[in-house]
């Protein structure tokens, strides 16, 4: 694959999967899970990508997970921060994990 993005509708193409980006090509136009660095997880729709996992998500729900440590007691606090994102340029060395939408 070259390092062109790659765009279009799901439909557009065979379903089959080869190797591992013909998962993600499957996934366009859909909502998808992206598991990213520093405990971020994007869901959004797809509408592009390239070889490299660099992806443009829309309507884009992002949640990050905060742990903050109390030194003197040892205590652990999680808590979530939540924002919605019209557009996102998710750049692909951040990306730990791509989960396509569950397909029945």
């Amino acid at each position: 694959m070259s390092d062109t993005l790659v765009a279009g509708t799901a439909g557009s193409s065979a379903s089959m999967v080869e190797e591992p980006l013909d998962l993600v090509r499957l996934s366009l136009d859909e909502r998808i899970y992206v598991k990213l660095r520093g405990d971020r997880e994007l869901r959004g729709r797809l509408h592009a990508y390239d070889q490299h996992l660099n992806m443009v998500l829309g309507d884009v729900e992002e949640t990050i997970t905060i742990v903050e440590v109390d030194e003197q007691t040892n205590t652990q606090s999680v808590h979530t921060v939540n924002r919605k994102v019209p557009m996102l340029f998710v750049r692909g060395d951040g990306v730990i994990l791509v989960s396509p939408p569950s397909r029945s």
